[in-house]
This record gives structure tokens, C-alpha cells and sequence, in this order.
């Protein structure tokens, strides 16, 4: 007979420990997980032209990243808005909020697995210092275990897709828990305890669940937190009462469990207003003088004194003696806050004085967000939570300038909240369309600058949790090289495993024809150097070969240029699909996968020649850089997770409007070849430009700190599906 799920609940709290102690002891390695700085964005939201020198509003988000701010990323060359000479500006700190170890702050957007996003924030690194014990306040939202399918929906000008879950967002979000809900709570139990290991000691953690899981986490909270930390079990009436079944009650709550890391939590207790009969009742008296609304309190104490058994002018003191010393009792009489008869004192309890009601843990004040695009607060996301309970939540729980984080970020609202507030945030999603939602919501908001961040070398981190944490690169090259259809070279000619080859496949009309495989490392960036190598050796090793396919996890931006350069029909570059060992996990072996790995093209952006002018007129020298998108290539759409109809439809968009697949795209006037630094975006949804919620407009005019000498401007784009594209123009 099956154990019941409370049988299995100390097995899987004790898995997931191991689990937790294992990401622990990882951090203090040399391999610990890092974070990979994706974009460094300085919001901009409007595409008109930005003054970003003579703008006010600008000033302390371009100065943050002047020389000497190495929290970020080392920036050897002139960040957009820097004055050569000019000394560290004071407004850092106020930007920041503040900082962690002497380090300044900046908020960060992280996409990938929250358990290694939480593994490489409490490891930090040479620029930010470990969050172990710093966070204030966590509230995640995680998925339900409500078996609800999560599709995206994309509209396209006269087209409307769906596309499916990847594998891995199935596996977080969707009706994939192979076990139940037993495999859901192994899930949520390493995460909730590398948490508990980011809060501070008066960090407190909000984790808002529902029917379908709630009472399940409630026990592995009590295991993790310990049960003496538990503080409320909140319920929040999301939604009125509908007719989702004759047979039940209509469930309209979700719950909210809240725990505190040591007992010791930060409070700022909120209020509600007072009800109006409240103050009808109670507030009867009105202030001559001042019209003030009062009512009348009791100045007897409620526990015998015998020390306050005096009489005050003339009136006898209550049985039990006053709640108020004689000093304490004259004082308030000199302030006109007694009212005095011949027999009683009353206390003049002001209405405008009231903080309110205190909160109840019963939250039926707070409206569910009503129907996508009819409040400026929808961003069109289907579990959004209305910005008023992050309010509540961040308000009570986290001070002013603290750190809040969220590990399910979702649409964004802890972020954006937060944000509003004054608090520093920390967000994180595993879903590329989240991840955008995000982004946009944060530029629009105008936020001050933050860090859009994945996890690095996420393959190797996904093959350690497959192959086991002794794994070498070689392994996972072979693994690819056979999900492709190539048998290994001989060791002597392939001694780092990540050569094979193809014979007997026609090319060129040659039949027989003998192809040689190349998979590259996941931890590096393909680009120009292993093409090169690649061609040298199709053209050299054991003879020659006809033709060399490269496979590749990450490229360099101009990876499309170097192609195009290299002009070799005999070679061809293809997409490693970045799920690969996610879906080799979920499937339970190479063999089961075998046949069903599509490798894709590469997608790619093309731009006119920037135009460079100088700019005349202005208190400081400037110029302004005209960039125009030319072409946007697809990734194969036989790589994206579409029925063969959906598919269609995007193949027939891409070939006539390439350019309405742009979801995203930004300008960094000055790259450094490290670290791509936005100045500008535009985004679908932003209609201030040409009025089309479809479309991104197609040219952008950035102002920048005049340049001697050529610059570097690079231009990234993300699409529709989330995918990236990137390429740098030298302008002279």
C-alpha cells in the first residue's frame, strides 16, 4: 500500500535538506554558482530623443556607474554620462538605498532556477558581497500544484499564437509533478531553506499559497522555520463568490502563511480606516474652538493602583485607583486633553488622531485585479496580485531602505512595489515572458537602474543535477554529440570528447558525403575563434572532411556578423537547445530523448550604419547616434514550442514583418565589450512613440557625452518567445 503524504513528509523534508546542504557547501568552492550580467538598465522609457547629459531626472542614474563603482562589473571605459575627470558623486548613496558589506546596492531581475539563483546570492562574488543574513523580507507566490496549463499567448499583427510550456517551466509551473503532490513539496523545501538562510534575523517570509497545497507547506514551514516562528495565517479574499460548482462553496480565499526567521521579526503594524458607524457612535463631541471630532475614554485603571488613589480637583478617584500619575494627570490638563465634571475624568480621544483599526488577519479590502487592460495596474498576467497587498505586506514587514526578494517574481508587483516604497528588491523567474513582463513593467515605472541577470554556466548546473556533481564538460559534449546523430572520434584526435562525425548523408549532391560534428563547451561564448578552429579542422584533421557542423549553447553578439563574414557554405552553426538537459531529466535517459532534440538555426540582427552628429547648443558637448533595426532573423521556428499550425502562422509573419517579432529592444551608446549597459529601449506595449501596441518603432535617437575618436554602440533585441539577439557597430 503507498505511504500517505504525511508518511512521506519527513522523507522529503530530509531530501530536501541534503538537497540544501549540498547547494551550502557548493558556495564555498571555486565551481560556486554565479550570476551572469545580462543588462545593466538605466530606464528610458520614452523613444524621443534623451538628453541624458543636461536631464536633471537622469543625473544620479548615469552617475552610478562612473568610474570607481565596481559593485556591477569592472568598467574600464567612459560609462554614458560620464565627464572625464569628474570624482564619485554623493547622490550614489542615495540612489543605492544603501549597501551591503560597504558595497552600493543596485536591484537586480534574475532569470533562471530560483534555487540557483539563491545558491549564487548567498555565494556572491569579487563584486557583490554574499546575502547570507541580509534580506528583510521575503513573499513569494509560488505555483499552486493546480494541474492549470500555463501557455503564452502572442499576438502578432493579425495573428494570435500559443505556445507551449518549455520543459523546464512545465516542470515549475504546470501539471508535470510526476509524483503529486509529493514531488511539488520536494520542490518547494531546498528553496524554503536556502531562504531562511538569506533572512535576516528580523527577516520575516510571506509565502502565499491556496486550497490546493497550503496546508501541506504549512507543515514543511514548521519544519524549516520552526513552528514557535509561525505569526498569522493570513486569508485574502481575492475574488466575490461564483458559480464554479453546484456542488461546493465557492472558494474565494487564498492563504498567506507568515513566519518570522528568529521571533524577533521587524512590525510596523498596519491599520485599516475607521468604519463610518465607528465614528458616528463614537466620535459624537465636537471642539468648539477647533471643530475637532472627539470621544470620551476612561481614565480609571483597569487593575487596582494603590498608588494612584488620589483625588484630582475635587473628583474622587474610581475604585481601582487612575490610569495616570498626578504629574502625567496635570500635564494632560494643561494640554486640554481632560474633560472634567464633578464626579468624572474622561480622556479626549481625538478622531483625527486615530491610526485606525489595526489589521485583522482576515484581508476582504483588497480587490483581485479585474479583467486584463481595465486598470493601468494589469500588465495582462494571469496570476498578477494587486500592487495594495505588496503595500501591506512590504510596508509592515520591511523597513525603509531594507531588501525584498522575490523568488516567483511573476508580473512583477513585489518589484514594483518595492520600488515605489524605497526598498530594495531582488526578483527572480523562470519563464522567459515573465522575465520580459518584468522588464517593461520596471521601465515603464521609470525605476532607478537595475541588473538583469541569469545564471551562469546554467547548463553545467543543470548537468551537475542530471549527470551527478563529478561531471566533466566531456561528458555533456557526448551527450550532445549523440542527441545529434554523431558517433565520437577516435580519443587520440579528440581528446576534449567534443568531436564527432556524420558519413553517408548527401550534401551538395555528393553522396557519402562526411561531416564533422564540433560541440562547444557551455561555459564558454562561440564565436569567431572556435568557428575559425572549426574550419581548420574540417579542412585538416584525419584527412579533411566535406563539410563541419558547429553546435553551440552561448554566442558572442556579433556571432551573426562573423558568419556572415566568413562567407563558408561548408560550415554550418546550430542552436544547442538550452533546455537540453532539463528535458534529458525529465525524460530519464539519453535514449527516451533520442530523435526528439531539434537543433536551430541561429537567430540574428541586422542594422543600418549608425549615423554620429554632434550636437550644438548645449551647456556640455553632446552628440546624438541615429540607429535603425534593418532585419531580424527567427531562431528556427521548428525550435519553438508550437503546434504545427501555430507554427505556420509564425513562419508566414516572419517571412512578410520580420521586424513585429521584436518584443524588446535597447541601445548601449558606448559598449565596453563586457557588460551590454541600456540607455534607451522601446517595447511593444509602449504606444507613447507611434501609437501601435504591436509594434516597437524601428529607429532610436540617443544623446550621449560627446566622444573623440571612434565608439562602439551596441544594440540588443529580445523577441516575442524570449530569445536574444545582439550585434556592436563601431562608428567612426
Amino acid at each position: 500500500m503507498p505511504k500517505s503524504l504525511l508518511e512521506q513528509l519527513p522523507e522529503i523534508v530530509a531530501a530536501g535538506r541534503k538537497e540544501a546542504e549540498r547547494l551550502l557547501e557548493g558556495i564555498e568552492s571555486r565551481q560556486r554558482v554565479t550570476l551572469q550580467t545580462r543588462e545593466v538598465v538605466l530606464p528610458a522609457k520614452d523613444s524621443a530623443v534623451q538628453d541624458w547629459v543636461t536631464s536633471q531626472a537622469r543625473v544620479a542614474q548615469r552617475e552610478v556607474f562612473a568610474p570607481g563603482q565596481t559593485s556591477l562589473l569592472d568598467n574600464p571605459q567612459p560609462m554614458l554620462g560620464e565627464v572625464s575627470g569628474t570624482s564619485r558623486p554623493a547622490s550614489v548613496e542615495a540612489l543605492n538605498a544603501g549597501s551591503v558589506d560597504g558595497q552600493p546596492w543596485v536591484n537586480r531581475l534574475i532569470y533562471g532556477d530560483n534555487l540557483l539563483a539563491m545558491a549564487a546570492l548567498l555565494a556572491g562574488d569579487e563584486q557583490t558581497p554574499s546575502l547570507r543574513g541580509k534580506v528583510d523580507l521575503i513573499y513569494i507566490d509560488p505555483p499552486f500544484d493546480s494541474k492549470a496549463d500555463y501557455r503564452t499567448k502572442v499576438t502578432l499583427p493579425g495573428v494570435e499564437l500559443e505556445q507551449k510550456p518549455t520543459v523546464i517551466e512545465q516542470f515549475a509551473y504546470s501539471d508535470t509533478w510526476s509524483d503529486g503532490t509529493a514531488s511539488y513539496l520536494a520542490m518547494i523545501t531546498p528553496r524554503l531553506i536556502l531562504m531562511r538562510e538569506l533572512l535576516a534575523d528580523t527577516g520575516s517570509i510571506y509565502v502565499h499559497l491556496d486550497w490546493h497545497v497550503g496546508h501541506y507547506v504549512k507543515l514543511v514551514l514548521d519544519e524549516v522555520f520552526g513552528r514557535d516562528n509561525f505569526v498569522n495565517e493570513i486569508f485574502w479574499k481575492r475574488s466575490d463568490s461564483h458559480s464554479d460548482s453546484q456542488e461546493k462553496y465557492s472558494a474565494i480565499t487564498d492563504t498567506i502563511f507568515f513566519f518570522s526567521k528568529r521571533g524577533e521579526h521587524y512590525w510596523n503594524p498596519p491599520y485599516l480606516p475607521l468604519p463610518q458607524k465607528t465614528i458616528t457612535d463614537w466620535y459624537k463631541n465636537i471642539e468648539p474652538e477647533s471643530g475637532r471630532k472627539y470621544n470620551l475614554d476612561n481614565c480609571s485603571s483597569p487593575n487596582p493602583r494603590p498608588n494612584m488613589m488620589y483625588a484630582y480637583k475635587g473628583v474622587r478617584p474610581p475604585p481601582n485607583g487612575w490610569r495616570y500619575s498626578l504629574e502625567k494627570m496635570t500635564a494632560l490638563d494643561a494640554s486640554g486633553r481632560l474633560h472634567i465634571t464633578a464626579t468624572t475624568i474622561k480622556y479626549k480621544r481625538y478622531l483625527d488622531e486615530s491610526k485606525g483599526v489595526l489589521c485583522s488577519n482576515l484581508w476582504n479590502d483588497i480587490s483581485q485585479i479585474r479583467g486584463y487592460g481595465i486598470t493601468n495596474e494589469s500588465v495582462n498576467y494571469g496570476t498578477q496580485k494587486p500592487e495594495k497587498l505588496l503595500e501591506r505586506i512590504i510596508r509592515a514587514s520591511c523597513p525603509e531602505g531594507g531588501i525584498v526578494a522575490d523568488f516567483n517574481g511573476g508580473s512583477g508587483t513585489t518589484a514594483a512595489v518595492a520600488e515605489k516604497l524605497g526598498r530594495r528588491w531582488i526578483t527572480t523567474d523562470l519563464g522567459k515572458p515573465a522575465c520580459m513582463i518584468m522588464r517593461k513593467r520596471l521601465i515603464d515605472l521609470d525605476a532607478k537602474p537595475f541588473l538583469y541577470q541569469a545564471i551562469g554556466d546554467y547548463q553545467v548546473e543543470a548537468a551537475k543535477a542530471t549527470l551527478g556533481r563529478d561531471f566533466r564538460i566531456g561528458d555533456l559534449s557526448q551527450i550532445v554529440l549523440s542527441l545529434y546523430g554523431a558517433l565520437p572520434l577516435p580519443p587520440d584526435v579528440n581528446p576534449q570528447r567534443n568531436l564527432g562525425h556524420i558519413a553517408g548523408i548527401d550534401f551538395g549532391g555528393k553522396r557519402g558525403s562526411k561531416t564533422l560534428v564540433l560541440a562547444d563547451s557551455p561555459n564558454k561564448l562561440t564565436g569567431t575563434a572556435t568557428l575559425k578552429k572549426a574550419i581548420a579542422q574540417r579542412d585538416n584533421l584525419l584527412g579533411g572532411w566535406d563539410r563541419v557542423v558547429v553546435l553551440g549553447w552561448n554566442f558572442e553578439p556579433s556571432i551573426g556578423e562573423t558568419i556572415t563574414a566568413l562567407n563558408d557554405s561548408r560550415m554550418e552553426v546550430l542552436v544547442i537547445p538550452p533546455d537540453l538537459m532539463d528535458r534529458l531529466k525529465k525524460k530519464g535517459g539519453l535514449d527516451k530523448l533520442r530523435g526528439q532534440v531539434r537543433f536551430s538555426s541561429l537567430q540574428y540582427l541586422t542594422i543600418h550604419p549608425v549615423e554620429r552628429a554632434v550636437k550644438t547648443g548645449a551647456d556640455m558637448p553632446t552628440e546624438t547616434l541615429t540607429v535603425q533595426l534593418k532585419n531580424y532573423v527567427l531562431l528556427s521556428p521548428e525550435a519553438i514550442n508550437l503546434d504545427d499550425d501555430n507554427r505556420a502562422k509564425l513562419q508566414a509573419v516572419a517571412n512578410k514583418e520580420p521586424l513585429t517579432l521584436i518584443e524588446y529592444w535597447a541601445v548601449d551608446p558606448d559598449y565596453d565589450g563586457k557588460v551590454f549597459r541600456s540607455a534607451w529601449q522601446d517595447y511593444r506595449g509602449n504606444t507613447a512613440n507611434d501609437g501601435d501596441a504591436l509594434r516597437v518603432v524601428t529607429q532610436a535617437v540617443v544623446t550621449a557625452p560627446l566622444k573623440d575618436g571612434p565608439r562602439k554602440v551596441a544594440v540588443r533585441v529580445v523577441d516575442v518567445f524570449g530569445f536574444e539577439a545582439e550585434v556592436v557597430a563601431v562608428v567612426v
